[in-house]
């Protein structure tokens, strides 16, 4: 399997979140993790960031942020130039995702837990 690293926007310290499952299981799955969030924290050995920070070769960005809040984070995720962007349940927004289609980033809806564990991701 390749190695993809990701960068999970709407990172969570609380355990109770998907988010936050999300980093646990692209740890055990290997893939190299960049976590953002609005919350000060870690999930395991990941400090999550807060604001836009610029990290070099993200593959996927895994979006838990609902389509209501992605706007301030279009220009920053269309900047960073990622290969695919994971629309997990609940943050299907078509307008982002004909941005993404049109700078040649591939879209995908689905939930990133569930295409780990089937060995989609």
């Amino acid at each position: 399997m390749e190695l993809k690293k990701t960068m999970v926007i709407g990172a969570s310290p609380n355990p109770d979140r998907f988010s936050y499952k999300a980093v646990k299981l692209l740890l055990k799955y290997g893939h190299p993790v960049e976590a953002i969030g609005i919350k000060n924290g870690n999930i395991e050995s990941i400090e999550i960031k807060k604001g836009f920070p610029i990290i070099p070769e993200v593959h996927t960005i895994s979006l838990y942020v609902g389509p209501e809040r992605q706007n301030e984070y279009y220009d920053y995720i269309l900047k960073l130039k990622p290969k695919r962007i994971v629309f997990n349940p609940g943050t299907e927004n078509l307008e982002f995702e004909k941005m993404a289609k049109d700078e040649n980033i591939k879209v995908v809806e689905d939930c990133t837990l569930v295409m780990l564990n089937s060995g989609r991701f």
